[in-house]
């Protein structure tokens, strides 16, 4: 029976030792408590750090190694060089900085990548001892990014997952790491990358594309010859679970015992653990302000702020403690009275059923990290308000704000809005507390950490049965080989082949992708063969094709099906008005203007508007901008607007390539081979009949039966493989 293998940095336990013995103590962080709540219903094993340097632990190995067994937990243990080099070096001194967009405070150095490459392909040792054919392999977050491409290098066919907890930074953000491209290359390894919002698939996708070259149609990649989707899946919690706590006699014996200390006063709560992305110092800032512009509200409500503990140990985190200690000293000493203090300030972690008396306690929760992947304690506090009163003020900044739009949302930057928000807050009226509440608490209960799972998990079925559909119709050698046989066999052939993207690469310039030497040297014997009638079939112009083919005995179809040159004569198929162009090549125009890089292109009778050299970003917008005009204002003309590879062509709706090989399959063709790259070719596809070879060129779904991955330039790759071998074996025969 297939089992999921989730792999993360940390188990959800750490080990530590107490009195000469192994202590096991549940993993702080929001990724190990979703985790433990998806997995809890699974056929799954979990590999992760046992959470403490081996060095100290050499005795105790194996008894660790049989309780972790009982958990279905598999440790990995590092030294403490290894910890120090890939945990707290590279991990959270470069990456967690860049994602969470703190560029100032990203430090990279080579000695300490080099422990994280050593680590990653550690874990990759140990994924690769538990993991069986149909496994699902399903990593998790920043410390794992090379993880999948060194699986997908071991084991081809294995089904990944990786799933971020953190932000992605922007594309002008990512780009500052030296090692980008290695980053990238790790990540889309995976059969599916999840994020946490559509911003984090947004800024992946163009990091992507613009670094690695990877394009996407609706979240999914092509990557040479498979495919890959990306998606956002927010990370819900155990609604139930925080739910049913708050509601626990132990849980309102403390609620009660916390009320009789403050008494009539309101709570605020804020709980983060000690990190600059939490915005802990502008929180402060906040409610001082809102102290000093609301006398009225001293002594009537107290800032309730739990610090946990982290990296105590780095300088920066040092810093902020004494920040947070120096600010919090400011307001007790401005305001405090012998009666009341206005910042209850504890630094340390607390069990659940504290916190969930802490939620239950609290008339406002303050949940304002400057950047954060998704952050649940927003999420457990709603879940605890089981009488549905209560006010949640959320910073945009964090993932869980796209979901919870019921929540007072403030810019975490700006103190002063988030000052009035705090007094909103307080005087907003109960009815309008439980209609808020309501409202979040029903989308967290539907949309919990189960339903989460099973919609990750549901995708990445719907990914792989697409590969397996693209797998199906791969050109395999066994196939290629049956092409040839039939071939030769056959008594009257025929060869459709699109040029751009099929018989050569795609160049920055139309006019750089002339054909190569070994290209006319295949040309040439296919056009000696008997019985064979190649047809090139193309969108480009016929003066460039009579050119670059006219001295072969082929035949050759231009700009998708106008015109067409059989026995050395060009006719054109169609009787067009062209009084269109002069208005639509003006506004192409204005888009070259509007997009440095583009140009436009006039055919006989079409306009192709170009932007390969133009900036990613820019020309996708503006590509989408002229589509949607060119969609309105050819309504009536009877033109169609085709979107290539990185072109716009306008032509008349009478034109395309289905039409124009109808003229060849009247005549009796016992082996029809017909290729191309993109959608324009679908309609050359669909006219073939049953028994002819249609291939496509790339990784994309296709009317086409088979797929053969792009030619690389300078390497026999792509259809010059089968027509290669064509042409050889057909010199030896004749």
């Amino acid at each position: 029976m297939e089992k999921t293998i989730i792999v993360s940095n940390r188990l959800p336990v750490t080990l530590s030792r107490k009195d000469n013995k192994v202590v096991f103590t549940p993993s702080p962080g929001g990724l190990a408590t979703g985790l433990a709540g998806a997995s809890k219903d699974m056929n799954s094993v979990w590999i992760g750090w046992a959470g403490f340097a081996l060095d100290g632990f050499h005795d105790n190995i194996e008894e660790i190694k049989l309780n972790l067994e009982k958990q279905r937990l598999i440790p990995i243990f590092l030294n403490e060089e290894d910890v120090n080099q890939f945990y707290e070096g590279f991990s959270n001194t470069t990456l967690w900085p860049l994602f969470h967009s703190f560029p100032t405070y990203t430090s990279c150095h080579e000695d300490q990548w080099e422990v994280y490459q050593k680590v990653n392909e550690i874990f990759c040792e140990e994924v690769l001892k538990h993991a069986g054919e149909d496994d699902l392999i399903w990593i998790h977050d920043y410390h794992l990014l090379l993880l999948p491409g060194l699986i997908r290098k071991k084991l081809p066919k294995a089904k990944i997952a990786y799933f971020q907890h953190i932000p992605f930074p922007s594309y002008e953000i990512f780009r500052i790491l030296p090692w980008r491209e290695q980053i990238l290359e790790g990540v889309t390894g995976a059969d599916l990358v999840g994020f946490h919002t559509h911003d984090d698939v947004k800024h992946f996708l163009t990091s992507i594309q613009r670094i690695l070259g990877m394009e996407n149609k609706m979240g999914t990649v092509r990557a040479e010859e498979r495919i890959f989707k990306v998606d956002a899946f927010p990370l819900g919690i155990d609604y139930y679970k925080y739910r049913e706590m708050s509601m626990l006699k132990s849980t309102e014996r403390q609620v009660g015992l916390h009320r009789k200390q403050f008494q009539d006063v309101k709570i605020i709560l804020s709980i983060d653990r000690l990190d600059y992305t939490k915005g802990i110092p502008e929180r402060l800032k906040a409610f001082d302000i809102f102290l000093e512009k609301n006398p009225e509200f001293r002594e009537k409500v107290s800032l309730l702020m739990i610090v946990v503990p982290s990296r105590e140990k780095v300088q920066l985190y040092k810093n902020l403690k004494m920040e947070i200690d120096e600010m919090v000293g400011n307001i007790t000493s401005k305001y405090r009275t012998v009666n009341w203090t206005p910042v209850l300030y504890f630094y340390r972690s607390y069990p659940l059923q504290s916190l969930s008396a802490f939620y239950k306690l609290s008339d406002v929760a303050l949940i304002t990290p400057l950047r954060d992947g998704m952050n649940l304690v927003c999420k457990e506090y709603v879940a605890s308000r089981n009488d549905e009163s209560g006010v949640l003020i959320l910073s945009e900044m964090a993932g869980a704000a796209k979901e919870l739009s019921d929540a007072l949302i403030i810019n975490p930057y700006n103190v002063e809005e988030c000052a009035n928000a705090i007094k909103t807050a307080l005087c907003m009226p109960l009815d309008e507390q439980k209609r808020r509440m309501s409202e979040m608490q029903y989308l967290l209960a539907k949309y919990d950490v189960s339903k989460w799972t099973t919609i990750f998990l549901k995708s990445m079925e719907e990914i792989v049965q697409k590969q397996e559909e693209l797998a199906m119709k791969r050109l395999t050698p066994e196939l290629k080989h049956k092409v040839i046989s039939d071939f030769n066999s056959s008594k009257k052939r025929i060869l459709f082949l699109d040029y751009d993207g099929t018989l050569v690469s795609f160049q920055n310039r139309p006019e750089h992708a002339k054909p190569d030497k070994d290209l006319y040297e295949i040309m040439s014997r296919l056009c000696a063969t008997q019985n064979l009638k190649v047809v090139i079939i193309s969108g480009r112009n016929k003066a460039t094709l009579s050119e670059w083919f006219g001295h072969f005995d082929m035949d050759i179809i231009a700009e998708h099906g106008l015109w067409m040159r059989r026995d050395n004569n060009w006719k054109m198929m169609f009787q067009l008005n062209d009084d269109w162009k002069k208005e639509l090549s003006t506004i192409l125009n204005l888009f070259v203007e509007k997009t440095p890089g583009s140009f436009v292109e006039e055919k006989d009778h079409s306009l192709v508007w170009h932007y390969r050299k133009a900036d990613d970003d820019l020309s996708n917008a503006r590509k989408k901008e002229l589509l949607d005009y060119l969609q309105y204002l050819t309504t009536n003309m009877g033109l169609s607007v085709l979107e290539g590879n990185k072109v716009v062509e306008i032509k008349s709706a009478l034109i395309n390539k289905g039409r124009a090989v109808k003229k060849y399959l009247k005549a009796p063709f016992d082996f029809i081979l017909a290729a191309g790259d993109d959608w324009t070719d679908e309609d050359m596809f669909k006219e073939m009949p049953e028994h002819a070879y249609t291939i496509k060129i790339g990784s994309s779904l296709s009317a086409a039966k088979y797929t053969l991955p792009q030619y690389i330039q300078g390497v026999n790759s792509g259809i010059r493989t089968i027509l290669s071998d064509i042409a050889e074996k057909t010199q030896k025969l004749f």
